[in-house]
């Protein structure tokens, strides 16, 4: 790719009967400066453009770079879906086309034949009763590059990284362990240098339990695993707060004192980002070796054929990875 072309984000739809086929077509209606490449069934984006009532140029996809993009145009990596969409009806026939999708994403970003992926939601409900085991997008490509990965949503206010993903609530003290919060706490802090340009980054790490354990009264998870990492790791140079009471520490005072927050289990702290910044936060994979950014939000099947769904957080998403991708080319430039 030489120096003067766009990006090529690739873009996947997701869940077919969900709203990110049409939230596709409302990002390529902008004229944010990228080449996108949608990898998924040329029909279908017609039909959403057709229900969002947007004008595209759909151009099949041959590799090539380009210095610019015409608003509304978007080239097409075809994988056909198995059967025509319902919207907000998924159909577990089409589970394997959401697969090959992604496959298609994270084998191009490895072969450096796009510069990043975009990914609208998917329904895992649909992929899981087509009886394939899947948990998510972050699971998935973690699979597919062979890397430790760790789930990371982000606002232009606040980044949260989670130490537990999709698990059960009664399933997340057991698997938060000295050896997988410390490889969480390395990717974080490698990943807040690498990609956002923090040369020493502030880690504020929550407590598992409430006001943190209180001294082991309300919980031992603090004192037998989370406080003995982060002593050993404060000891090699890094700079972490902690562990914090998960209810004090989005005040004002203390988001002074850190870049992001390590949350130990998914609802513990994405309510508080959500809710003050739900159409600008962007989910990103940290330790990927591919820079990877989505929606915080989910198919929203109510909503699928309406026209109506806000792209804002996927032009969010896609605005961060095009931050990412010019953040790696100044650092790789001689």
């Amino acid at each position: 790719m030489n120096g003067s072309a766009l990006p090529r984000l690739a873009l996947t739809a997701g869940e077919p009967a969900g709203v990110g086929p049409e939230l596709l077509v409302r990002l390529a209606a902008t004229s944010l400066a990228a080449n996108f490449v949608a990898i998924t069934d040329r029909s279908l984006l017609e039909r959403a453009a057709a229900r969002c009532g947007t004008t595209i140029t759909l151009i099949d996809d041959d590799g090539a770079d380009t210095a610019t993009r015409a608003a509304g145009s978007l080239r097409v990596r075809h994988i056909p879906l198995a059967a025509p969409e319902v919207p907000g009806t998924p159909d577990p026939s089409n589970a394997q086309h959401v697969l090959a999708t992604l496959s298609e994403a994270a084998r191009g970003c490895a072969e450096g034949r796009y510069a990043a992926v975009v990914t609208a939601p998917l329904q895992k409900s649909s992929i899981n009763e087509a009886g394939i085991p899947f948990s998510g997008h972050t699971e998935f490509f973690a699979a597919q590059s062979h890397a430790d990965v760790v789930m990371m949503l982000a606002s232009p206010e606040l980044r949260v990284a989670l130490a537990t993903t999709h698990l059960p609530l009664h399933a997340v003290s057991a698997a938060i362990d000295a050896f997988s919060l410390e490889r969480t706490l390395r990717i974080v802090h490698a990943e807040l240098r690498a990609k956002f340009g923090f040369s020493e980054p502030r880690i504020a790490v929550l407590g598992l339990n409430p006001h943190a354990g209180e001294n082991g009264h309300i919980g031992h998870e603090e004192i037998d695993t989370i406080i003995p990492v982060l002593e050993k790791l404060r000891g090699q140079g890094m700079q972490l707060l902690g562990p914090l009471p998960a209810d004090t520490a989005f005040v004002p005072a203390q988001r002074k004192r850190y870049d992001a927050v390590l949350a130990m289990y998914h609802d513990q702290a994405l309510p508080v980002l959500k809710s003050e910044a739900f159409d600008r936060t962007v989910n990103l994979t940290l330790g990927l070796p591919f820079i990877r950014t989505s929606v915080d939000h989910g198919t929203a099947l109510d909503l699928a054929g309406s026209g109506k769904a806000d792209p804002s957080s996927l032009i969010a998403a896609a605005n961060l990875a095009l931050d990412l991708v010019a953040r790696s080319r100044k650092v790789i430039q001689p």
